[in-house]
């Protein structure tokens, strides 16, 4: 918790307005027993009717100015711990964002979206809590006390009993229910993964009517939740009762001693009823701070949690003195003995990796299922830094640079299309602001004009989140449209011709060579159709180069390449290839 404390100075002034309102409370609170007990002693018993009109109304008075600063309290704690946590999430939301891959594939997605959801809502919930409570239990406690014990010495040991009592209960529940609280988090984040991995898996588990399969798998997860929220949630409400069975022990003590002491004349019946008062808050304080002790660790778990993603720096990071990739530069990129290992696996997935994709030129990547050929694409935008060797952009090596001049250079089309709610026209510029004639430039080289213009509202058509209400080839369609909007110097297409057609695919490769003549095109496919025109082709086998050169003399040269090729085209075509 002690990490999240620089996210509240800016309500330092809140908090001492806070203290202020509380110490108004208090004082109120604390103030009505005497007023009560001036009254039966002087006014009544005294027979003092204007005593007692005179003493009403300051009671009434102090009542007021601690129900307008109960009021104040409630608004202030409110105010802090909402926008303690409002910048806390921006925080959170923002060291996300700069989380490389890496970071992604240690924390979950489930947890990521538990941490900023519901452990900020714990968070939250608790600071205004202990703001109201933490404040004002010790105060009341302490001076409730010390003015019973002013009314009646003799008569102290029956609070100190209670109290006792109460603080042991408070210390024993401590000791069971806190260490399920870390438990009871991690199942939200099982339940979360259960319920997401269900929601977006939705039509596979249908396809396979594996529904009640899920289902059971859901249930297991809910009920182990439901169980252990049950188990701390029946621990702590034994508080509520035992509260009020030692205040009501505790008032039938102080009235049995206490009307001895009346009888002898060592007591009078005001300040007797003002103790019973001064006892009741006393036991009401050690039971809020009984919630303190009971939330807080609670908190201090979602605390952590939320800690541990703003403490995790990124593996990527920008140099402290970057160098400028040249602004004229023509996009050429070179690899230099590049190899790449994730940090929890034995064996690297590249090995000594070195090309160099020439502007004006398209450099295919093509290899079986797991050669890394994604990986190595996925390097130049530095969603991963290489482990050994550098990657060069016109000259500079990406890790010299900063992020965002690195990726400012490129146009990136990833293996799977990702869409974003909102308009057709928001998600081809999501790069930056761009006419509507360089948007719709863009989706005529992608292939996306035509089926946009039969659309109801064309390109303003509303874009479900994920592009759901569009196909995959669709979908693919204008995440490439947005590569090529952003008028980059080098291109990367991450497998992202797959689901179009062969028609739509040759359609759209002769009009991105007419697009892109004097850049840099990086194209990782599994379809021979698409990449057999391109100018390089390196092969990938098992995380290294084995092979390059262009489509005809791989067919010759090369046996992994000849393979894949036998795998997709007839006789014919090959023949046809090859001559």
């Amino acid at each position: 918790m002690r990490k999240l404390f620089p996210y509240l100075k800016p309500y330092l002034l809140w908090f001492v307005a806070l203290v202020v309102f509380v110490y108004g409370q208090v004082q109120a609170t604390l103030a009505l027993p005497d007023y009560m007990a001036d009254i039966v002693n002087k006014g009544i018993i005294g027979a003092d009717t204007n005593y007692v009109i005179q003493t009403g109304i300051m009671m009434l008075s102090v009542t007021l100015l601690g129900g307008l600063c109960t009021i104040a309290v409630g608004f202030t704690a409110s105010r802090i711990a909402t926008g303690f946590v409002k910048r806390l999430r921006s925080a959170l939301f923002t060291q996300v964002e700069n989380f490389s891959l890496h970071e992604f594939n240690t924390f979950s997605t489930a947890s990521l979206i538990t941490r900023a959801t519901n452990d900020m809502q714990q968070l939250q919930q608790t600071v205004v809590l202990l703001l109201r409570l933490a404040l004002i239990a010790p105060f009341t406690g302490v001076g409730a006390i010390i003015k019973a014990y002013q009314l009646s010495p003799d008569m102290s040991w029956i609070m100190a009993v209670s109290i006792g009592i109460l603080v042991t209960i408070i210390v024993v529940l401590f000791a069971i229910v806190v260490p399920k609280f870390k438990e009871i988090q991690k199942l939200v984040d099982r339940l979360s993964l259960v319920t997401r991995e269900m929601l977006t898996g939705i039509r596979v588990i249908r396809a396979f009517h594996k529904e009640s399969s899920e289902e059971k798998k859901f249930d297991e997860a809910n009920n182990q939740s439901v169980k252990l929220n049950l188990f701390v949630n029946r621990a702590m409400i034994i508080l509520q009762p035992t509260m009020m069975l030692i205040l009501s022990l505790t008032s039938l003590a102080i009235v049995w001693i206490g009307a001895r002491y009346i009888d002898s004349g060592a007591l009078q019946l005001g300040s007797l009823l003002a103790f019973m008062q001064y006892s009741a808050q006393a036991v009401g304080a050690f039971l809020m701070l009984s919630f303190i002790f009971i939330l807080a660790p609670r908190a201090l778990v979602s605390a952590g949690r939320i800690s541990e993603v703003l403490a995790s720096e990124s593996t990527i990071a920008d140099p402290a003195r970057p160098q400028i990739i040249p602004t004229n530069g023509r996009g050429k990129v070179e690899f230099k003995d590049v190899s790449f290992g994730y940090q929890d696996s034995q064996e690297p997935v590249l090995s000594h990796i070195s090309f160099v994709a020439e502007p004006g030129q398209t450099t295919a990547i093509v290899g079986g299922t797991g050669s890394g050929k994604s990986t190595l694409v996925n390097l130049i935008p530095r969603l991963y830094d290489a482990t050994k060797g550098a990657i060069l952009i016109d000259g500079v090596d990406i890790r010299d640079a900063t992020q965002a001049d690195v990726r400012s250079r490129i146009g990136y089309a990833a293996q799977k299309a990702t869409l974003f709610s909102g308009t057709i026209t928001s998600n081809i510029s999501y790069a930056s602001k761009m006419t509507h004639d360089r948007i719709v430039e863009a989706a005529k080289v992608a292939q996306a004009d035509e089926f946009i213009e039969n659309l109801p509202d064309k390109y303003k058509e509303q874009v479900a989140r994920g592009g759901t209400n569009l196909s995959g080839g669709q979908k693919q369609r204008i995440s490439i449209a947005r590569a090529i909007a952003k008028k980059p110097a080098v291109y990367l297409f991450d497998d992202s011709f797959s689901a179009l057609d062969m028609k739509t695919d040759a359609a759209l490769r002769h009009a991105l060579s007419q697009e892109t003549k004097g850049k840099t095109v990086l194209i990782v496919a599994q379809r021979i159709s698409s990449i057999m025109h391109a100018d390089q082709i390196i092969v990938l086998d098992d995380g290294r180069i084995v092979d390059r050169g262009t489509h005809h003399s791989l067919l010759k040269s090369s046996k992994v390449y000849r393979e894949i090729a036998e795998s997709q085209l007839s006789a014919a075509e090959l023949k046809e290839s090859a001559s």
